[in-house]
C-alpha cells in the first residue's frame, strides 16, 4: 500500500494573506510581561507597516475602549485612518464586523497578532479554522500577561493547527524576492539589524 504524500502548505504571498490586529490598546499594554513592550510596539508597528508596503489587507479591532483604552499611539500612526472595529466580545471571531470584514478580502490566510497571546490572539485564531481559514499566530507581535500563560496560549493553538510564526519571518516570507520594488520599504519598516546593511551593499552593486 503507497503511502498519502504528505500535504505541503501553500505560501504566504501578497495575494492569498491578511492580517488581523487584536487588542494593541495602551490599557492591557501595562499588563505584558513576558515581553518589552518597547520591543513588542517595535515589531507589531513594523509587521504592519511592512503589510502595508506589500498591500496585505489589514484588519484592526478594539475591545471596550472605556475599559482599555484607544489603540496604542504608534500603531494608529501606522495604520494610517485605518479605523478599528471596537467590539464587546472577548473572541474577536466572535464578532460578524471582524468576521465580514476578513472574508470581504477573499484571502484564506489569516496572520493574527493580539494582547494577550493567550486570549486575543489564540481565540480568534483557533475560530477561524472552523470557518476554513489557515491561521499564523505572529508570537513576537503579541505579549502575554505572564509566561505560563503565552506558553500555554502557544501549545493550544499549535494543537489546534495554528501556525507559530515571527513578525519579520511572515513579511520577508510575503516579499518573496529582494529585487522586488517594495524590498526597501519592507525591511525599513522591520527595523531589522542588518536591513542597512541589505541597502548599502544594494546600492554599491548597482554603482559598480
Amino acid at each position: 500500500m503507497s503511502q498519502p504524500t504528505p500535504r505541503r502548505p501553500e505560501r504566504l504571498t501578497r495575494d492569498n494573506a491578511v492580517l488581523l490586529l487584536v487588542d494593541h490598546q495602551i490599557g492591557l499594554y501595562t499588563g505584558v510581561r513576558d515581553i518589552d513592550t518597547l520591543s513588542l510596539k517595535h515589531n507589531i508597528v513594523g509587521l504592519t507597516r511592512s503589510m502595508l508596503a506589500l498591500k496585505v489587507p489589514v484588519i484592526v479591532t478594539t475591545t471596550t475602549e472605556k475599559m482599555w483604552g484607544p489603540l496604542i499611539p504608534e500603531l494608529t500612526e501606522a495604520l494610517r485612518g485605518i479605523k478599528p472595529i471596537e467590539r464587546t466580545t472577548v473572541n474577536a471571531w466572535d464578532d460578524k464586523r471582524v468576521v465580514d470584514a476578513v472574508k470581504a478580502t477573499g484571502r484564506k490566510k489569516l496572520v493574527v497578532t493580539g494582547i494577550s497571546t493567550d486570549v486575543c490572539l489564540a481565540f480568534p485564531a483557533i475560530a477561524a479554522l472552523a470557518d476554513g481559514f489557515e491561521s499564523y499566530a505572529v508570537i513576537d507581535a503579541s505579549g502575554g500577561f505572564t509566561r505560563t500563560q503565552v506558553d500555554m496560549g502557544v501549545l493550544r493553538m499549535q494543537q489546534a493547527g495554528v501556525v507559530p510564526v515571527g513578525y519579520s519571518n511572515v513579511a520577508v516570507e510575503i516579499l518573496a524576492d529582494n529585487a522586488a520594488p517594495e524590498a526597501e520599504a519592507v525591511y525599513t519598516a522591520l527595523g531589522i539589524p542588518f536591513g542597512s546593511l541589505v541597502f548599502g551593499l544594494r546600492q554599491y552593486y548597482s554603482r559598480t
